[in-house]
């Protein structure tokens, strides 16, 4: 029998990347990602046993972004570009989250939808 060796896959050492923040009303979900936007490692207040509203609290975010970070420790982040999208109270909480948990910040960036003409209006009610 021959003896096949297997290499030991290498994990990339990232000194810059990105933290996407996606914080809603109903959830609060991060990705870290290298700078082409490849997922690293990623979280969000459900994955953590956060059930209902709890999931949007600023305190959730907190933990949400702690979990993301300890994912992520082994490809050595510590700059990350923080783009936000969304208006939940999670918002800033996550950013400074990110802070507390050795990461660098180098910019912020809100990336939030806005309607440029909304939706269609309702018909006016006929009394």
């Amino acid at each position: 029998m021959k003896q096949v060796k297997t290499k030991k896959k290498v994990k990339k050492t990232i000194k810059k990347g990105q933290a996407h923040i996606q914080a809603t009303y109903n959830n609060t979900i991060i990705s870290l990602t290298d700078p082409q936007g490849n997922v690293l490692g990623w979280s969000s207040a459900g994955l953590n046993g956060f059930k209902g509203a709890k999931k949007a609290t600023p305190y959730a975010a907190g933990i949400v972004v702690r979990v993301a970070a300890e994912k992520v420790k082994d490809y050595g982040l510590n700059e990350v570009e923080v783009f936000v999208k969304g208006v939940g109270a999670g918002r800033e909480a996550a950013i400074r989250a990110l802070h507390a948990n050795g990461l660098a910040i180098s910019s912020i960036k809100d990336m939030t939808p806005i309607p440029h003409n909304g939706c269609r209006p309702k018909k006016p009610r006929r009394v």
